[in-house]
Order: C-alpha cells, then structure tokens, then sequence
C-alpha cells in the first residue's frame, strides 16, 4: 500500500478535506511524496511546494483513494472527477486548487 501524508483514513482522506468524495492524494513534483492535500504538504513538509510543468502531465501522480490506481496528471484532469478505472467520485470542487499542484 501506498503511503499518504496527512491521510486520516484508508481513503487518503486528511483531516482538511474529508468528505465522501475527497478520496484522492497527490503526489508533490518537488519531494515526490503523497500528500492528502496542499496544507497537509505546508503542515508537514520542510520545504515549498513546487507544480508539475505542463510537459510532465503523463506522470503518475494521483492516487485514487479507493482502488489505489495511480494516475497520471491527464488522466486526472480529464475524468470528469471520476476514477477511470472504479468509477468513485473525485471532489470537483478540487479544480480550484489545481493551480496548487499543476501549471
């Protein structure tokens, strides 16, 4: 099993974010750990975050909670916030924070 910082649950919820559709975690570029969320990374990492560059989209960086498929940035960004390989729902409220994560 993969580990996930902050995460509070078996479903990489942290304590920031955990509601029923917060089942994802992301794997930050600049330290290569998941994290449950940004402010998990801020609260726990010794260091500033750093976004993927747009030409690294095909790396594996989202972990689905609930079947633990890593997916890659385009995947993630073009699911329609939805896993594409169990079909759970992903929090579509995230966009908002995908300039967080992602250039």
């Amino acid at each position: 099993m993969i580990h996930v910082t902050g995460a509070i649950d078996a479903m990489t919820r942290c304590r920031h974010y955990h509601s029923e559709v917060d089942v994802i975690a992301i794997k930050f570029k600049c330290c290569d750990v998941y994290y449950g969320c940004y402010y998990c990374h801020a609260e726990m990492a010794d260091h500033q975050p750093i976004v993927w560059p747009m030409e690294e989209q095909g790396a594996k960086a989202i972990l689905c909670g609930s079947c633990y498929a890593e997916l890659t940035i385009e995947q993630y960004l073009n699911s329609h916030y939805k896993c594409p390989v169990c079909n759970v729902s992903f929090n579509p409220g995230c966009k908002n924070h995908n300039h967080l994560y992602f250039e």
